[in-house]
């Protein structure tokens, strides 16, 4: 037999085989829905907060080994995210974000101060920093359910309507936070605008298009408007004020989508914020910043990074 016959017989056989069998292909990655709960039971505490001066009640919500009230926290250290209400409102009505954010990696602390008729928006701005001074010191407090849990380094704030304002005084006033985000930010007294104007933090301004209460042509885009960057105003098409909150009341209005909807995309859009400047996720940057933020067609994009 001459000696390329075998050579020739193997190089037939394989191109055989390459025609027969389908081309592999490797499966697609497919992004993690932030709107879904994330990977962590969610624990929740009812504590009494005593720091900076300030003493009040809050809420925590945080990673736990399994679901429910006082559950042992989750291996690991953990970002902090102070929460502020909205006028009037209690903290019951932002469970949903709350747990949603927990079962992510991210305790939230909420504090129940300045709940009545006339609440002071400065003292509230100074509630959230005490939330996140507490959180910080319960990371080494003996026989805090937080110690050895509380990523100190890591600290935001947020909030809703005079919260979300409020997010904005206290951040002017803590060097410590990396960041904002905050859902129908409302302008305070004093001015969450010009606060906004001294605050260098990464800033993220979530709003409603048909919002009645604090709609962003008077209130959020003023304080984008001021505020240096980073920064983005993500404003959630027919979304309205109270579809923040996970119920109703008095004085309530409504858009053209419903609160379900709202909320699962108010959860998407802040969760990439914060596992973003928190969690170090750098594959968060599209959906920060990227072409999937700017082209979302649910939310409308405003940025500067």
């Amino acid at each position: 037999m001459r000696a390329w016959l075998p050579r020739l017989c193997v190089t037939l056989a394989a191109l055989l085989l390459l025609t027969a069998a389908p081309a592999y292909a490797a499966p697609a990655r497919t992004a993690a829905d932030l709107a879904a709960p994330g990977s962590h039971a969610v624990g929740y505490s009812d504590v009494s907060v005593s720091a900076s001066g300030r003493s009040f009640s809050a809420r925590v919500y945080y990673p736990a080994m399994s679901e429910g009230s006082n559950r042992a926290v989750a291996a690991g250290r953990f970002p902090v995210v102070s929460f502020g209400h909205g006028f009037f409102q209690n903290i019951g009505k932002y469970a949903s974000l709350g747990r949603h954010w927990a079962s992510w990696g991210m305790i939230t602390i909420m504090p129940a101060s300045q709940g009545g008729l006339f609440p002071s928006h400065g003292a509230f701005a100074d509630d959230l920093n005490a939330a996140l001074t507490w959180m910080v010191q319960q990371d080494t407090a003996g026989g805090s359910r937080f110690n050895a849990h509380v990523r100190t380094d890591r600290l935001a704030l947020s909030g809703h309507s005079m919260g979300g304002g409020a997010s904005v005084l206290a951040a002017a006033r803590n060097p410590s936070v990396r960041a904002v985000t905050n859902l129908a930010a409302a302008e305070t007294n004093p001015s969450a605008k010009a606060a906004a104007a001294t605050t260098r933090v990464p800033m993220q301004l979530v709003a409603g298009s048909q919002d009645t209460v604090a709609g962003p042509s008077g209130h959020q885009i003023p304080i984008y408007g001021a505020k240096l960057p980073s920064k983005q105003l993500r404003t959630i098409t027919g979304g309205f004020h109270c579809g923040f909150t996970d119920s109703g009341g008095f004085g309530c209005d409504s858009g053209s989508i419903s609160r379900a909807v709202q909320q699962s995309i108010t959860q998407r859009v802040t969760t990439s914020w914060l596992l973003y400047y928190l969690a170090d996720d750098t594959g968060q940057y599209d959906a920060v910043w990227g072409a999937a933020a700017q082209t979302d067609p649910a939310v409308q994009f405003l940025g500067v990074e």
